[in-house]
């Protein structure tokens, strides 16, 4: 099987790729070639799979046949820039997220058109393609009601995915992640970066800058979760899909007041009191917007799975990224 990782360079397709390296198979077949691609050269894993890197901008016309040429099994389309830049730069936003997406796409399917040729794409879109008004606890069946301009990139790439897989030039399926905690590195101009900085600054000993109300409810998972999506979406039998191709992922609904005490739970007082409050409205009112919950039954009864509590959360980033040592 031949895996290519377009945003291979980002924090979720760094991880994914160490896994697939770990693993050397997807299910029962082994992987016997790599391609990684990022706007920045992603970093060369330590294995025997041959791998190749590749430094290109997927919103460029001609980079996804370039990419496909060799007619990978396989497709992981992690790239986009985040919600708050697309926000923030209009015409960016749509050209890296929604015309990359288009070009892929596209791509593909000329390239079937010589001989058949049909990989899984499997398509990372986001719970930003829900907006207010909203349920509480958001089911399967809810529309999608964008109120960002990512969010909209994201809607758009999802109706696109299943009409190409619909007519037969792929295998897709969209995977909507809930936000990513506890991010390592360092901030992204991510509306919701804050969810990752209040815990991940804290436990290095650094002062973090909470920005909305304590009350605030989102829907969570840790990177760990992330990949293990993105690896059993690759896996998956698409069968049971149908038409409806894009699937919101199983997470984890809880207050910031909720990670606050986590974080207290794991380490201490100390670490709480480097949180400063300091309310920004042009977060807030894009927070405000955004889902508190889902009732993610599909993707649950088709094997997906989230992490058990909060505390899972933190435990697992002092493992993977502090070497189990806080402070």
């Amino acid at each position: 099987m031949k895996v290519l990782i377009i945003g291979a360079a980002g924090m979720i397709g760094r991880k994914l790729t160490s896994a697939l390296v770990a693993a050397g198979r997807i299910g029962a077949q082994e992987i016997s070639a790599l391609s990684l691609a990022d706007v920045i050269a992603p970093q060369a894993p330590e294995t025997d799979i041959p791998t190749q890197l590749h430094a290109v901008d997927l919103s460029a016309p001609e980079t996804a046949a370039k990419l496909i040429a060799d007619r990978p099994d396989l497709i992981f389309h992690l790239a986009a820039i985040v919600s708050g830049e697309a926000e923030a730069d209009f015409e960016k936003g749509y050209r890296i997220n929604l015309d990359g997406t288009q070009h892929l796409l596209e791509a593909i399917r000329l390239e079937s058109a010589n001989q058949p040729y049909k990989p899984r794409l499997v398509f990372t879109s986001s719970i930003a393609v829900f907006g207010e008004p909203l349920p509480r606890d958001i089911p399967d069946e809810f529309p999608l009601t964008p109120l960002t301009s990512y969010g909209t990139q994201k809607a758009i790439g999802e109706l696109l995915l299943a009409d190409y897989s619909r007519r037969g030039f792929v295998d897709g399926i969209a995977i909507r992640l809930p936000t990513i905690v506890v991010r390592p590195g360092k901030p992204n101009k991510a509306a919701s970066g804050f969810f990752s900085g209040i815990l991940r600054e804290p436990l290095a000993g650094q002062e973090a800058v909470l920005p909305v109300d304590p009350s605030v409810r989102h829907w969570f998972a840790s990177p760990r979760a992330a990949v293990g999506f993105l690896l059993h979406a690759a896996n998956l039998d698409t069968s049971g899909l149908g038409q409806r191709r894009s699937l919101t992922m199983p997470g984890l609904a809880a207050t910031v007041a909720d990670e606050i005490d986590a974080l207290r739970r794991a380490a201490g007082e100390k670490a709480v009191a480097l949180i400063r409050h300091q309310p920004d409205p042009t977060i807030a009112a894009i927070v405000a917007g955004w889902p508190q919950g889902f009732v993610a039954k599909r993707a649950e009864s088709l094997g997906f799975r989230a992490d058990a509590n909060f505390d899972a959360i933190v435990r697992a980033h002092i493992e993977d990224e502090l070497g189990g040592r806080i402070g």
